[in-house]
C-alpha cells in the first residue's frame, strides 16, 4: 500500500493536464510551439525580429533579470511565417501594430549564454530581421512580459549604440549605412560579425 506522497505527483500531473485541457477547449490558452529545440547543452531557435527606427533611435527591449538590451522579436511558431511572427511579436511587446517595410537581415548567431535558462548552453540562432515602417512617434503601449518578468522598451540613440550592451551587436554599423537588399550577417562570440 502506497502513501499519499507516492500518489501526489501523479495526481498533480493529472490535475494540471485536465486544467490545461479545459482552458484549451475554452480557447483561453493555445499551445503554439516554437521552432527550436535543445539537445544536451546545445540550443537552436528560429527567430523573427524587428528593426524599429524613430527619430534617430532604434527600439530595444530589456528586463530586470538580463543585464543587456535585446531586439524586439521572438521565436517563430511551427506553421507560422516569419512575417506573421514578427508582426505578432512586435504587437505583443510594444502594444502597437507596426507594418513591415522589408526583410533587411538574415542573421546567423552563435553564442554561449552565461545566465538564465540557457546558462552554459551552446546557442545557435537564425533570425530574420524585418525593417518596420516608421510611425512618426516613439509612443508605445507596452505591457509585455518575458519568462514572468516585465519587459521594458528602450529607444536607444543609433549614434550612441556602442555605449550600450545591446544585441545584436551588428545593429549600429548596419543602421549607419544605406541598404537596398537583404544582408546576410554571421556572428560568433569568438569572432567579429561578418557580412556575406
Amino acid at each position: 500500500m502506497h502513501t499519499i506522497w507516492y500518489w501526489l505527483p501523479y495526481c498533480m500531473r493529472i490535475w494540471f493536464y485536465t486544467l490545461i485541457g479545459n482552458y484549451m477547449e475554452e480557447g483561453l490558452i493555445t499551445m503554439d510551439y516554437d521552432c527550436g529545440f535543445s539537445n544536451d547543452n546545445k540550443w537552436f531557435r528560429y527567430r523573427a525580429a524587428a528593426i524599429i527606427v524613430e527619430e534617430g533611435c532604434v527600439l530595444f527591449a530589456g528586463n530586470e533579470i538580463d543585464n543587456y538590451y535585446y531586439s524586439i522579436g521572438g521565436a517563430v511558431h511551427i506553421g507560422e511565417t516569419a512575417e506573421d511572427a514578427v508582426k505578432r511579436e512586435v504587437l505583443e511587446e510594444t502594444g502597437v501594430a507596426y507594418e513591415i517595410d522589408r526583410l533587411a537581415v538574415i542573421h546567423e548567431n552563435f553564442f554561449t549564454e552565461n545566465q538564465g535558462s540557457l546558462k552554459g548552453m551552446d546557442c545557435h540562432e537564425i533570425a530574420m530581421y524585418f525593417l518596420m515602417k516608421p510611425r512618426g512617434t516613439k509612443e508605445l503601449q507596452s505591457d509585455s512580459y518575458t519568462q514572468g518578468v516585465k519587459e521594458n522598451m528602450y529607444w536607444l540613440p543609433i549614434s550612441e549604440l556602442d555605449k550600450y550592451r545591446a544585441f545584436p551587436t551588428f545593429m549600429k554599423e548596419y543602421l549607419q549605412k544605406e541598404h537596398s537588399g537583404v544582408e546576410h550577417i554571421v556572428s560568433n562570440e569568438t569572432k567579429k560579425a561578418t557580412k556575406r
